[in-house]
C-alpha cells in the first residue's frame, strides 16, 4: 500500500509542476502579447484575492486589470491570449476564491461602468459595476418602484444579472427590458430579455461573455412610498443577517418550498466551526470569518454543511456562491 500512496503523490505532484510550468509558459506570453503603452487602465501581477471579496480570503491571481472605462476593457480584454481563463469580478460578495489563488486574468469593474441614468420615461440604465443598493435607492428618488429588493442584495449589478439575483420575492430579471454585454474578441453587443433562458438564480450566458449594462423598465409609483418600502426592508435585513461581519450574503439556493437557513438550523448546525469559519448564530444560512479564516475552512464547512442536511432531510442544498480557484496551487 505504501508504494501505492507514493505512486499517487508523486502523480500529483507531476501533474502540479506540468500545470505550473504551463501557466509559467502563458504568463510569459502574456507579458509579450499585451501592449501596456495601450491601456489606460491598471495591471497588476500576483494581486491577493483577499483583497476583493467579501470573506476577505483566497490566494493570489496572476493578474488583475482595472480598466478605466468600457473602450479601455474592450482593448483588454481582446488582447489577453485566448489560452490564458478570464475571471470577471464585481464586490466579491458572492464569491469564494481558493487558498491555491487563480491562474488566468482577472477583470474588477468596481469603480467602472457606473453609469446611472434615466433612458425614456420609466426606464432606467444601469452600468453593471453601479452598487445594487445605489440602483434602487436612485430609482425611489424619481418615484419610481420594482427594484427595492435590490437594496438587500450586497453586491453590484453584473453579478445580480449574472444570477438573476433576488430578495423579498423579487428577481432582477423581471424588470430587465435589455442588457449590453462584451465578449472576449471585446465586442459589445444588446440583447432583448427574451435572448436568455431565466431561472431560479441561475442565467444562460454564452461563455466568455459577460454583461456591462442593462435597461430596467419601472413602475410609477409614490417616492415616499418607495424609500419606505427599501427603509423597512434594509431594517428587517439588519434584524435578521448578520451585517458588519466577513460573509458573502447567503451561501446557499433556497430549495423548492422550503428555506436553506431552516434546515441548516434544524440540524444544529448554528455555531458550528472549521478553522476561523463559523455559520452564523443569527441566519444559519451564512458563514462568517471569524478573522483567520482560510478559504479551506470555509469550503470544507459548505461541504459539512452539505453532507448534514442531506443525511437528515435528503435534500441537497446548493451554493449560491462561486466557488473558484486552485486550492493548492502554490503549496
Amino acid at each position: 500500500m505504501f508504494w501505492i500512496t507514493a505512486l499517487k503523490d508523486i502523480t500529483l505532484l507531476s501533474v502540479k509542476n506540468e500545470m505550473q510550468y504551463r501557466q509559467s509558459g502563458l504568463n510569459n506570453r502574456m507579458r509579450k502579447t499585451i501592449d501596456t503603452s495601450r491601456l489606460r487602465g491598471e495591471l497588476r501581477e500576483q494581486e491577493s484575492m483577499s483583497r476583493h471579496t467579501s470573506w476577505k480570503t483566497g490566494g493570489a491571481a496572476d493578474y488583475f486589470y482595472s480598466p478605466v472605462d468600457i473602450d479601455d476593457l474592450s482593448v483588454f480584454i481582446s488582447a489577453v491570449p485566448i489560452e490564458m481563463p478570464i475571471i470577471w469580478v464585481g464586490f466579491g460578495s458572492n464569491l469564494l476564491v481558493r487558498d491555491g489563488g487563480l491562474s488566468g486574468v482577472v477583470l474588477s469593474v468596481v469603480g467602472v461602468l457606473d453609469n446611472l441614468e434615466f433612458t425614456n420615461g420609466n426606464e432606467i440604465s444601469i452600468g453593471a459595476g453601479v452598487p445594487c443598493v445605489k440602483a434602487a435607492r436612485f430609482a425611489a428618488k424619481q418615484g419610481l418602484g420594482g427594484i427595492e429588493f435590490l437594496a438587500g442584495i450586497p453586491g453590484s449589478i453584473g453579478g445580480a444579472l449574472a444570477m438573476n439575483a433576488g430578495a423579498y420575492g423579487g428577481e432582477i430579471w423581471r424588470n430587465i427590458n435589455q442588457v449590453e454585454t462584451i465578449n472576449r474578441r471585446g465586442e459589445r453587443k444588446i440583447y432583448a430579455k427574451d435572448h436568455f433562458k431565466i431561472g431560479y438564480r441561475s442565467v444562460s450566458i454564452p461563455e466568455e461573455e459577460w454583461f456591462t449594462a442593462c435597461k430596467i423598465d419601472l413602475e410609477i409609483s409614490d417616492k415616499s412610498v418607495v424609500e419606505k418600502s427599501i427603509k423597512t426592508m434594509l431594517s428587517e435585513r439588519a434584524e435578521a443577517q448578520p451585517l458588519g461581519q466577513l460573509s458573502c450574503g447567503s451561501v446557499f439556493r433556497n430549495p423548492p418550498k422550503d428555506h436553506a437557513a431552516r434546515l441548516i438550523e434544524s440540524c444544529g448546525l448554528k455555531g458550528r466551526n472549521i478553522g476561523g469559519a463559523c455559520v452564523s448564530e443569527k441566519h444559519a444560512n451564512f458563514i462568517i470569518n471569524m478573522g483567520d479564516a482560510t478559504s479551506s475552512d470555509i469550503e470544507q464547512l459548505i461541504e459539512l454543511i452539505q453532507a448534514t442536511v442531506y443525511e437528515k432531510h435528503a435534500v441537497k442544498l446548493i451554493p449560491e456562491v462561486r466557488v473558484i480557484g486552485d486550492s493548492g496551487r502554490y503549496q
